[in-house]
């Protein structure tokens, strides 16, 4: 060793200290590689550890032979080995920021911590004191409307009288109505609720008294799963409306956009089940009473994805929640996307598709398309993937446009080439996407990738699949409204969970024998669900008000439910001063009530109409508010 040391003293200074910086520059630039490379399991293992095998031989290889070269001064050998290894090193340098860029914004998808926040609201028109009665979810899970609730109430000193609920919209209900002065609620309330005509306005309805945040480890990643990517998966879809660009942290937000994909890496295949919000369903967290789906929402995504187990038979193994706003962002990194824009049914804008913009305003800020094919920008795929009162279908025309979307997003992912597309790609995920994949089960995804870019012949193929569906207006006791929902034939939902579990190879695909088609047309297998009906349509009460007995009778007696009539005088508490004498004024069952559930109804009809002289206006509405909340407030059809 000594000897080596005084024929290096002797060499070329300069060139010794180049050596030393390479050499060094080197092991550390090849340790940050090394790194990096470990972080991407799952891809290209073999050739990973290939790589760095070889990496680590070319250092030892060249601590030797430049080491030999410096003390016999072979400077033909020297300089080309080091000038190498510079190289080396710049490619190390680059491949572990590339690498890093990459796993850092796919980690950003899944949120170890959030923050959860809930607030004490009141009615903006309404003070908060000692004598208000306060409303507060009773379920002992929920963090935002009973685990934070208690300790924002700890730590305010409330010591006002609370009233338990199971339900987030009775709860509202109640508090409109003034049957309680304020609730405890998710600080995500506007959004969850302002989607329901009767709330559309709650942001200036109503207002803050206090507020309490906590950042806590992320609920949702408890829902985790084991299963790689690389055998047949299903992934729920849950849209995140918002007017900011990134996602709201919270436990509750809005279901308006439910979208169940299973997918099959090995045979390409995906089917997409867009889920209505308006579809009447058992929730899963309320012990399976029912509601609309979407509301299952301001629970939580736990209950979301077991509403939608138990709704389709197939156990969700992960979940992703995409910001609307976002997609603005995600569209316009992908160039556009290319849509074929449905023509409207309401001839409102000479034609066009129209609907606000990413800010929900309207006026001369209103984003319109023409209906066809067509590549479309950012804020023109938000406001045809929103648009739904231009269609007869409205929430159904709003799910077949969000399917055509993720298909077309799809389609465009394809064709990216470099790496600064794909990295403002990972950005705008980041930024707008939540997910409960580990990073490393996203990164397992790169071989279904790698074959969708290498291989020409295979093409994803993507089944579409269509709830037949039917309007059902539910009376829900709990308000006393009749909210207007989607009920849905089982046979048709029976074929969409026969398609899904086939492509998760939970079940044999049954063979179809015959076939015919024409050579001239293109094939298409249809859509999945669609066109079938059977007699599983659930009946409500109808709304007799208004008609005369023979109607309601000829009705119950169809169906073997016993009917009384009785006649309700003027001044009685089921008298309708909407209609005249011999009418039906008011029912024992309320209009809009399963009739599964109805074994008896009794008919009040109008006596004679002799009001007494005393008898005043006010009275009267009074007489007929108490008589008709529901007639009054618009809800039920005169």
């Amino acid at each position: 060793m000594n000897v080596l040391i005084k024929k290096l003293q002797k060499s070329n200074k300069i060139a010794l200290i180049a050596f030393f910086l390479v050499f060094l520059a080197y092991i550390v630039s090849l340790s940050f590689f090394t790194s990096s490379m470990l972080s991407l399991s799952g891809i290209e293992t073999v050739l990973r550890f290939i790589l760095l095998i070889v990496l680590y031989i070319w250092f030892i290889f060249y601590g030797l032979v430049a080491l030999a070269s410096l003390v016999k001064s072979k400077w033909k050998t020297f300089i080309p080995i080091t000038i190498l290894s510079i190289i080396l090193i710049i490619m190390f340098s680059v491949g572990a920021y590339l690498i890093d860029v990459v796993y850092d914004n796919l980690s950003g998808v899944n949120n170890e911590y959030t923050t959860y926040t809930s607030n004490l609201i009141n009615m903006r028109d309404s003070t908060f004191g000692s004598d208000s009665k306060i409303g507060m979810i009773s379920d002992v899970d929920d963090i935002e409307g009973n685990i934070l609730a208690k300790i924002l109430i700890d730590k305010e000193k409330i010591n006002n009288e609370v009233v338990e609920y199971d339900d987030y919209y009775v709860m509202l209900y109640d508090l409109y109505e003034g049957r309680v002065d304020a609730i405890l609620i998710s600080s995500n309330y506007t959004v969850i609720f302002s989607g329901e005509e009767m709330y559309e306005n709650i942001s200036d309805d109503t207002k803050i008294v206090f507020e309490y945040s906590e950042k806590m480890k992320n609920k949702d990643n408890e829902l985790s799963s084991n299963k790689s990517l690389s055998e047949p998966f299903s992934i729920l879809l849950m849209g995140v409306d918002s007017s900011n660009d990134g996602l709201l942290a919270n436990q509750a937000f809005n279901g308006d956009t439910l979208m169940l994909i299973t997918f099959n890496p090995s045979t390409m295949s995906a089917t997409m089940f867009s889920m209505p919000r308006d579809l009447y369903v058992p929730i899963a967290c309320r012990g399976n009473a029912s509601a609309k789906i979407n509301s299952s929402a301001a629970s939580g995504t736990a209950c979301v994805i077991n509403t939608v187990t138990n709704l389709t038979d197939v156990k969700i193994d992960y979940y992703m929640k995409i910001n609307f706003k976002g997609a603005v962002d995600l569209v316009d990194t992908l160039n556009g996307v290319t849509v074929d824009v449905e023509p409207p049914n309401y001839n409102t804008y000479n034609g066009q598709v129209c609907e606000q913009n990413s800010m929900r305003e309207f006026g001369n800020k209103l984003i319109c398309m023409d209906p066809g094919i067509q590549k479309l920008n950012g804020e023109q795929a938000l406001a045809y993937a929103r648009c739904r009162h231009l269609y007869t279908q409205s929430d159904i025309a709003r799910n077949r446009h969000q399917q055509q979307l993720v298909e077309a997003v799809f389609n465009e992912i394809k064709n990216i080439r470099s790496f600064s597309e794909i990295e403002k790609l990972l950005e705008a995920i980041s930024r707008n996407i939540e997910t409960n994949m580990n990073t490393n089960q996203i990164l397992s995804f790169y071989n279904v990738a790698k074959d969708l870019l290498v291989k020409s012949d295979n093409n994803l193929t993507i089944q579409k699949t269509y709830l037949e569906y039917y309007d059902l207006p539910v009376y829900m006791p709990g308000s006393g409204q009749v909210t207007s929902a989607l009920g849905y034939y089982e046979a048709s939902l029976d074929a969409i969970k026969y398609a899904l579990r086939v492509n998760l190879e939970l079940e044999e695909a049954k063979m179809i024998k015959t076939a015919s088609f024409s050579y001239n047309e293109e094939y298409n297998p249809g859509v999945i669900g669609q066109g079938i009906t059977d007699s599983s349509r659930k009946e409500v009460v109808p709304n007799f008000k208004g008609n005369y007995v023979s109607y309601a009778t000829d009705w119950a007696n169809a169906r073997g439910i016993n009917i009384s009539v009785e006649t309700a005088e003027y001044g009685s508490s089921n008298f309708n001063l909407n209609y005249g004498a011999g009418v039906i004024g008011n029912q024992s069952v309320p209009y809009g009530t399963f009739v599964s559930n109805v074994n008896n109804i009794i008919i009040y009809v109008n006596g004679s109409y002799t009001p007494q002289e005393e008898s005043t206006p006010n009275e009267v509405g009074e007489v007929q508010s108490q008589d008709n909340p529901l007639e009054e407030s618009g809800i039920l059809p005169n």
